[in-house]
């Protein structure tokens, strides 16, 4: 799944700090480059500093404002103007910090190897280190001048409720869950020791861990690095699929401890930081930033699993289709459904178009800015030596346009990830033009579904679209399998999460192998393997070792929560027409002026009901109904 970057609010720099390490998720950081097509980069970064020497310059400015923050502190309770002049001078402050880091950070991912890039990048990094140290101060006091203060505060000054309302809300919402300045100062003291596990895994999986080569059945010898694997776990051959699938886990199974005894530390650490600030529990803790219910993750879970029968029936379908006699087998998930059909291909200026087709349902607001931002210069398009790998959409320069960078391989995966990163773009840009700053931090929750439904309205559209019976079934089997990956997968590592963690809640010890019975009990669930669908092969259950969103507390649900919105509001558009369609675009102009769940019911849709991810099921239905009409028996 592509990913996005996104800051802008008050504390934009602790977003961004957050958001930034999860910026290139497994399945991108780990994308196979394709043939170089471009030798230098596509996007235009003067828009954001002429120069680099105009860079360190406003680098040099900013950080003696950051310095001055400091001065503000105690001042909150004095006066509205007092409080709405503090307020302002860090949200300047966080807006400029911002641009200095977006443009750090593009010009590091144009070419890893450069050195100044890199230092750059940890440069800005250490200016809103700074900028957090020297507003430390501001919850605490916050809440020391109370709600009661503060309301009366926005209710005199207008800036204050047009602009702030929604962090000083928040902030005081946090009141019960904030504790004295001495217990504060240690946790966040304790900030680094906490995250000195993802620190560790990442050592592990990138650096440490030895990858193993093996030789194909066309003689062809592969080291099975993350992005091999990716590569040939897909292999038409199935002996060489086994064979990838048990040398890639053999050699995970052999670092199982350590990796148990790591993500243990991590999973102690969650729940050590919720009873420390006096949650129920490790899942409020980290659905309280977005307040979110925790019956949305419940419910997702329990809907899942009551969609299992359609999985199952997936499974099946692919089962008939790769013409395997006997079990399916955990290693036959990958390849294509369809080995002797069409593969398209599509340069960027074709997806371009046809991305602007197939989102014609949204209107023209939308299409017009689609339109401006493929004719400017803010994507970096082509894989080349050096530069980063995946996709992402980075809108954290307010007062910029966002910028893109794709890997684009001219294949439909290209296709579908240049109309997911632009709905990020468009959800930014649609942003920007209606919030102020302090309210155009949207949430993952938001921004997910905005794009999930491009993908799912390209998916249509091609289907729609299809020259040959070929062509429809590629399209229909790309849908199929984006349910399976970005649904039930993810729901699977969200069960996951959420019973290593009750363990440790409960005060049962975890370890590598407590870790991967545990693991390997959901894979044999939804995967049917006591229903006869599929064969799990014990050795492959240590799968839950090469997932680095564990590590990111309760993170993966919202990409299925997000898909099954996707799913809701696709399915409205295409019955209601643009009275559906406004409602979503109203969802993405609202930015972070509200709460994701709130936002989802203005729209009208309860996240929290089954009804999103009963139509999405249903969905997947429809697909298989229309590949058992096509594929031939």
């Amino acid at each position: 799944m592509a990913s996005w970057r996104r800051g802008g609010h008050l504390l934009g720099c602790i977003a961004l700090l957050a958001l930034f390490p999860l910026a290139a998720t497994p399945a991108a950081t780990q994308a196979v480059r394709a043939n170089q097509t471009s030798n230098t980069p596509m996007w235009d970064l003067t828009d954001l500093f002429p120069t680099p020497e105009s860079w360190a310059v406003e680098y040099d400015s900013t950080k003696a404002a950051a310095d001055m923050l400091a001065a503000f502190k105690g001042s909150l309770g004095t006066s509205a103007n007092a409080m709405m002049n503090a307020l302002n001078a860090i949200s300047q402050v966080n807006k400029r910090a911002s641009r200095l880091f977006t443009y750090a950070s593009l010009m590091s991912d144009e070419d890893l190897s450069v050195a100044r890039n890199q230092e750059r990048k940890q440069q800005a990094g250490a200016l809103m280190t700074l900028i957090n140290e020297r507003t430390s101060w501001l919850a605490p006091e916050i809440l020391g001048v109370g709600a009661e203060k503060v309301k009366a505060f926005q209710a005199e000054e207008s800036g204050l409720a047009t602009r702030h309302s929604f962090f000083l809300d928040n902030t005081l919402r946090a009141s019960a869950h904030t504790l004295g300045l001495e217990a504060e100062g240690v946790l966040a003291a304790a900030g680094d020791v906490l995250q000195q596990p993802d620190f560790i895994y990442g050592q592990l999986a990138n650096n440490d861990l030895p990858y193993p080569s093996v030789t194909l059945a066309d003689g062809t010898a592969v080291t099975l690095d993350q992005s091999a694997y990716e590569k040939y776990r897909q292999a038409p051959n199935r002996a060489d699929r086994k064979l990838v699938f048990d040398a890639f886990w053999g050699a995970w199974k052999k670092y199982e401890s350590t990796d148990g005894a790591v993500l243990t530390a991590q999973i102690m650490g969650d729940v050590f930081v919720a009873k420390a600030r006096k949650y129920r529990n490790a899942l409020s803790a980290a659905l309280f930033p977005d307040n979110m219910p925790e019956t949305v993750y419940r419910t997702l879970v329990g809907e899942a699993n009551k969609g299992l029968p359609t999985l199952h029936r997936y499974f099946s379908l692919r089962k008939r289709l790769l013409g395997i006699n006997g079990d399916l087998h955990y290693y036959d998930v990958y390849p294509t459904m369809f080995p002797n059909g069409v593969t398209p291909k599509f340069d960027v200026a074709q997806s371009e178009r046809l991305t602007l087709a197939a989102l014609a349902p949204y209107g023209e607001e939308y299409l017009d800015l689609l339109r401006q931002g493929f004719a400017g210069k803010w994507t970096d398009a082509h894989p080349r030596p050096h530069k980063a790998s995946g996709a992402y959409m980075n809108g954290s320069a307010y007062d910029v346009h966002p910028y893109l960078l794709l890997n684009h391989n001219d294949d439909y995966q290209s296709l579908s990830t240049l109309a997911h990163e632009w709905g990020h773009a468009v959800h930014t840009m649609l942003t920007t033009k209606n919030q102020p700053y302090e309210k155009a931090n949207y949430s993952t929750f938001i921004a997910e579904s905005a794009s999930i439904a491009n993908e799912m309205l390209l998916d249509d559209y091609m289907v729609a679209h299809a020259k040959t019976r070929e062509e429809k079934l590629y399209y229909l089997g790309e849908g199929l399998e984006s349910i399976r990956g970005t649904f039930f997968r993810q729901v699977m590592f969200a069960e996951f999460e959420l019973s290593i963690h009750e363990e440790i809640e409960r005060g049962r010890p975890l370890s590598g192998a407590r870790l991967t019975d545990i693991y390997c009990s959901l894979l044999r669930k939804y995967h049917g393997e006591a229903e006869g669908f599929m064969k799990i092969d014990p050795a492959y259950c240590i799968e839950w070792a090469f997932v680095p969103h564990f590590f990111f507390d309760f993170y993966v649900y919202q990409y299925a929560t997000s898909m099954a919105g996707a799913a809701e509001f696709t399915d409205r558009i295409a019955r209601e027409g643009r009275p559906a369609t406004e409602r979503f675009l109203d969802m993405l102009r609202a930015g972070g002026s509200e709460y994701p769940y709130d936002l989802y019911k203005r729209a009208g849709i309860d996240i929290a009901s089954p009804a999103p991810y009963q139509a999405l099921i249903a969905r997947m239905n429809r697909i298989m109904d229309e590949i058992e009409k096509l594929a031939p028996r």
